[in-house]
């Protein structure tokens, strides 16, 4: 029996020792599995954790972004030129004598009808007296003529004196006329030359050259004074041919002159020359210029800019934000801090302020991204400065360079 039992447990070991080794196979395999799945779950949770603790947020500053605002925009053209006088005038002298003296010199101010200087008048004043003279013979002649005609009249009712008698008496007194007026013209000339030894301004303004001193001797015509009013200035600006389809009569300007420090001037276009100037391919434009304090003088130079057009107000963003995808205008606008790609539709630009008008696509308000940063792609996300936006009076001046910085986590 004993021998027996002992059989037996052999037999049982024997027969269970294979499928005992393959559970135990299995056991270890499935604990092997287990603890790979528990470790790979861990890696997979860490990794996780990492890219999340590692996922790139772009903190922006605050010449990064800026608010779109509703405003006005106008595009204008730079120009240059000089002011010259609207009224002068060079007087002359209308008569040849001798200048007894002059009254006014350079920058001093006069106004029309002022005496400048005087001539000499003996000669004339002579010449005068003798024209008087002359119209008295004339007058006197065609009294005479005329008691002669009236007499004859009365011969000729009585038959005494023929027709042709009294035709000639009647011919001696429109002879007698046409030598008194011719007198009277004479001596009208005669006074015209006294009065003209007084030379007068005739216009208002200053003087800004003159010619003559006293004792001089002068001729007709010959230049005496020179004469600038600066009330009303033009300015001439030479323009490229190629932008004066573009300007209108009636276009304002403003400019600045220098020694005037900050202060600024404006204009208006009253006329544009139909022909370039010789030698090249500008036209002249010419800006009417109000200078009722005459602070400006004629001959400085002046630099502005010509307002071309004036724009409604529209949302308004700076060049630099604007991007190119798919042949399309689009701003990354952000919306609760993750970058969005929007679409706009242009309208005038300004080159010099480096603005452009966003006729849709854009809500007042919204933040745009001004600045070229490359590692910035829509769907990314971004922490905002707590001044969120510039306001778009420092759009110009606004850096172009990213200031922005990667944090992780």
């Amino acid at each position: 029996m004993h021998t027996t039992g002992r059989l037996t447990a052999s037999s049982f070991l024997q027969r269970w020792r294979l499928p005992l080794l393959g559970l135990l196979v299995i056991l270890i395999a499935g604990t092997a599995y287990l603890i790979y799945a528990k470790k790979s779950s861990a890696d997979a949770q860490e990794h996780a954790d990492k890219d999340s603790k590692t996922k790139l947020v772009f903190e922006l500053a605050a010449i990064d972004v800026l608010k779109s605002e509703i405003r006005d925009l106008n595009t204008s053209l730079a120009i240059s030129g000089s002011l010259v006088p609207l009224n002068q005038v060079t007087v002359r002298a209308k008569v040849g004598a001798e200048v007894r003296e002059t009254l006014v010199q350079e920058g001093m101010a006069v106004t029309k009808g002022q005496v400048l200087t005087r001539f000499d008048a003996a000669d004339l004043r002579a010449r005068l007296i003798t024209q008087d003279a002359s119209v008295d013979e004339a007058q006197a002649k065609l009294a005479m003529a005329n008691k002669n005609r009236n007499s004859n009249e009365s011969l000729l009712q009585q038959k005494y004196i023929s027709q042709n008698a009294f035709d000639v008496t009647n011919n001696s007194v429109e002879l007698a006329q046409a030598s008194l007026k011719s007198a009277m013209a004479q001596r009208q000339v005669a006074q015209l030359a006294l009065a003209d030894t007084e030379v007068k301004a005739p216009i208002d303004g200053i003087v800004s050259k003159r010619h003559v001193q006293a004792g001089d001797k002068v001729s007709l015509d010959s230049p005496l004074f020179a004469i600038v009013n600066l009330s009303q200035l033009i300015l001439e600006m030479p323009v490229p041919a190629s932008e004066i389809p573009r300007i209108k009569i009636g276009q304002l300007l403003n400019f600045k002159v220098d020694g005037f420090g900050t202060r600024s001037f404006s204009g208006q276009v009253t006329r544009i020359n139909p022909a370039a100037e010789s030698g090249s391919r500008s036209m002249l434009v010419y800006a009417a210029v109000n200078n009722a304090d005459a602070a400006l003088k004629a001959g400085m130079f002046a630099k502005g800019s010509l307002l071309l057009e004036k724009s409604l107000a529209m949302p308004v963003i700076p060049l630099v934000a604007l991007r190119q995808q798919n042949g399309k205008d689009v701003v990354y606008t952000l919306v609760n801090n993750v970058v969005q790609v929007q679409t706009v539709k242009l309208g005038v630009r300004n080159e010099d302020e480096g603005l452009v008008q966003v006729l849709s696509g854009l809500a007042p308000g919204a933040i745009v991204i001004s600045a070229k940063l490359d590692a910035i792609k829509p769907g990314s996300k971004v922490s905002l400065p707590k001044v969120e936006a510039k306001s778009d009076a420092s759009m110009p001046s606004m850096p172009t360079k990213s200031t922005a910085t990667t944090l992780k986590g």
